[in-house]
């Protein structure tokens, strides 16, 4: 694995329970790239994220993201690879009761910070990253749809990651909010994360132009600019 690659998968499978989801899947991702994940409803897009970040298993091939073996990961071991991987949800999953810097609270609490002052400080930081300086003592419920998604990818910048896996982070956004969240991801990658980021809207493609992984007929296929199927 290269110094710079953050990603790293050859010929590996890909299971939900028991049902062979994705094979022979080989693929690399380097610090500062963007990349987009694409395919149909059940196509495997979901299911290669979460073999990225550990919530399914490795079962055969090799596979390692930010430095960590995906196949001898142990169940202790995968807190630390999850701090090194933000994740983004479609559906945002905050917690509605509290406030946003509470939100992120939650998670530094999570993973280990206990220094307040330092808490504080890089709460500061992403939310100022995000566009959101201002909104920290509000709640979830009290911003717009593109606010709660910049939240989350406060969140998911918290612990200063190497790689960023976005499941369809723009799906429920209106055309413009969309751009805005696309111009922010493509902000994190050249700050020398990686992104990965799946999607049904192909209209990003023209505007933001970037690598391709496209899973279709349980494969998954690399091609170096926008797909036009």
């Amino acid at each position: 694995m290269a110094l710079d690659t953050i990603i790293e998968l050859q010929d590996v499978s890909v299971f939900q329970k028991d049902i062979l989801v994705l094979s022979g899947v080989s693929m690399s991702v380097e610090r500062g790239q963007f990349c987009y994940l694409i395919g149909r409803t059940g196509s495997g897009k979901s299911s290669l994220l979460k073999t990225l970040y550990a919530d399914l298993p490795l079962v055969d091939g090799y596979g390692r993201v930010a430095g960590i073996d995906l196949k001898d990961i142990r169940d202790r071991d995968i807190p630390y690879l999850r701090r090194k991987i933000g994740i983004v949800f479609q559906d945002f999953q905050l917690l509605n009761d509290r406030t946003v810097k509470d939100n992120l609270l939650f998670v530094m609490k999570a993973t280990g910070w206990r220094d307040r002052i330092a808490m504080e400080e890089r709460m500061e930081d992403v939310l100022s990253k995000v566009g959101l300086s201002t909104k920290g003592f509000k709640k979830p419920h009290q911003l717009s749809g593109g606010e709660q998604q910049r939240v989350v990818i406060a969140r998911a910048l918290i612990n200063d990651p190497d790689v960023i896996l976005a499941d369809e982070p723009t799906g429920n956004l209106d055309p413009e909010t969309s751009e805005g969240i696309m111009d922010l991801m493509l902000d994190i990658s050249t700050s020398g994360r990686a992104v990965l980021m799946a999607t049904h809207d192909y209209s990003l493609f023209s505007k933001f132009p970037a690598r391709i992984f496209k899973c279709e007929g349980g494969k998954v296929t690399a091609t170096g600019h926008p797909a036009t199927e």
